[in-house]
């Protein structure tokens, strides 16, 4: 069985909006499905919207080690995966020829830097157009606003899907915060929106695109989409 190849591409946006506080991408968000690709033999590039070293968001990286998450622990152990991290490749340099899936992880950095972000736009699109697979959790489906299908459509239309829900952001005191409420932008591309109860794991999978709630839905989203590669594989191996 041919390796899968998985680009995850996270925000470069490193400034809550007008609060003076720090965001970025979200650690478990990236580490967790990181290691599911890895572990699973994929070949995973890790890029971000400018390139670099993204910013992470505090929240997401507790001073405490024994509080952080098993993946983000293993993760900055790893050398590799560290270096890979502080020097990700801008997502204009990412060819959608070169891979079998694009992944986004959250944190709320994206929905400043992903929504209109050109190169992103095409990636996700071109991933999707030519038969590969779709995922993001919690904000990263910010980055799935802008993409379409081949149509022309909006990538979401008449697909399920779902974010970190409008409860849940007024829940966290960002809603007033965020330039948008995501869950409202996706839906009024016509996404169907299904979610849980704030806070909880919500993963769906609507063919070749997968999407999750919060960052307990993170390990869900990348397994559904290494489910979501093997079914291909198995169709084309027919």
């Amino acid at each position: 069985m041919a390796k899968q190849r998985i680009a995850i591409v996270a925000t470069s946006h490193g400034k809550l909006g007008d609060t003076g506080d720090k965001t970025g991408f979200h650690y478990e968000e990236l580490t967790t499905p990181y290691y599911v690709f890895a572990d699973n033999g994929a070949e995973v590039t890790l890029g971000s919207i400018q390139g670099g070293e993204p910013p992470a968001d505090p929240g997401s990286l507790p001073d405490k080690e024994e509080e952080r998450a098993a993946s983000v622990r293993r993760f900055l152990d790893d050398a590799e995966a560290v270096k890979a991290l502080n020097n990700t490749v801008p997502v204009a340099e990412l060819n959608a020829k070169d891979f079998d899936a694009v992944y986004l992880p959250g944190g709320h950095g994206t929905m400043w830097d992903m929504p209109e972000n050109d190169a992103l736009i095409r990636l996700v699109s071109e991933v999707y157009d030519k038969g590969g697979v779709v995922g993001a959790v919690c904000h990263g489906p910010a980055g799935l606003l802008g993409a379409h299908d081949a149509d022309g459509a909006p990538l979401v239309k008449d697909r399920l899907v779902n974010c970190f829900t409008d409860e849940e952001e007024k829940k966290a005191g960002k809603d007033k915060v965020v330039p948008f409420l995501l869950e409202t932008e996706l839906r009024g591309l016509g996404a169907r929106f299904e979610k849980s109860p704030p806070f909880e794991e919500k993963v769906i999978r609507d063919g070749r695109l997968v999407t999750g709630q919060n960052p307990a839905s993170a390990q869900g989203v990348a397994k559904g989409m290494l489910m979501a590669l093997h079914a291909l594989q198995s169709k084309a191996a027919e």
